[in-house]
């Protein structure tokens, strides 16, 4: 059977993605379409380019310090971080790759800030597409491209169904990262988990240092505000874009599966896909 995939923002949880691909390949699905937001465009663009193996082999390797050294500090006020780091490993993995020579058709979605509208790559450079569409306001410098200032997709259209319309396939299945289910139980391999849980204590640590210090015992910090207003938002959007634009199915991922900056937590998110697509193609086919 062949299948448009329609693949959502969210952050980190965009590694569910991941594990959906692989679910659905080993079903026998036949991708012949992607369409992404934010990670969604990123996993997806990597995948159309034969990269996807190789990504996800890097990031089961990174933990949070080695995520914190791939954040390069931009002088650039638009945004803390110029992703470059990033971009260098990716360029490692699909340097020079036009989405025109890619094997499906493939869209990567952002958003033109000057004009108010979302942007659709559907040609052109496929890192400078992917690069745009990842660009989180205030996180990521936008990317100055034909005139346009354009950042982050999900600001417009977090699970962008609407690419995909013209395809000639069977199905269309879209992927939402901020469902409402309950996290799965993962098991998550020793070594991982001993690592994550050294982490997590220096982490706490250094908050509780900091809490002293401004003697605030504040339950959420600025930074938890502004993310969980960004996913609320994205859930609202969700709602509204699938209404205009029903897929054939969707794909739920609990949205607590990780949080939107917890890119050291690959393992646990991917296997968190791999789960939802199994229950998905149990349920439905």
């Amino acid at each position: 059977m062949t299948i448009s995939l329609v693949l959502g923002s969210g952050g980190a949880r965009g590694y569910a993605h991941i594990g959906v691909i692989e679910e659905l390949e080993k079903a026998g699905f036949e991708i012949a379409s992607i369409s992404g937001s934010s990670m969604g465009a990123l996993v997806g663009g990597l995948y159309a380019a034969g990269g996807l193996q190789a990504y996800k082999e890097w990031v089961l390797e990174l933990d949070v310090l080695d995520v914190a050294a791939l954040l390069d500090l931009s002088f650039d006020r638009r945004g803390l971080i110029k992703g470059e780091k990033i971009f260098q490993k990716l360029r490692e993995i699909v340097d020079g790759v036009t989405i025109e020579e890619l094997a499906i058709k493939f869209t990567a979605v952002a958003t033109d800030l000057r004009s108010g509208k979302e942007v659709w790559f559907q040609e052109g450079d496929l890192l400078t597409a992917i690069r745009a569409s990842i660009s989180i306001p205030s996180f990521f410098t936008p990317v100055e491209y034909k005139g346009m200032l354009l950042v982050d997709g999900g600001v417009l259209n977090p699970l962008p169904v609407a690419p995909t319309m013209s395809d000639h396939t069977e199905k269309t299945i879209a992927v939402n990262v901020y469902g409402d289910a309950p996290k799965p139980d993962i098991e998550v391999p020793r070594e991982i988990e001993a690592k994550q849980s050294r982490l997590e204590k220096a982490k706490s640590m250094v908050q509780k240092h900091i809490q002293k210090l401004i003697q605030e015992e504040e339950e959420y910090s600025l930074f938890d505000i502004i993310d969980m207003s960004f996913d609320t938002m994205q859930k609202a959007l969700i709602r509204y874009r699938l209404a205009g634009y029903p897929p054939d199915h969707v794909i739920e991922i609990s949205k607590d599966v990780c949080g939107t900056y917890d890119f050291h937590k690959a393992y646990e998110v991917i296997e968190a896909g791999r789960i939802a697509a199994k229950r998905f193609l149990e349920e439905v086919f």
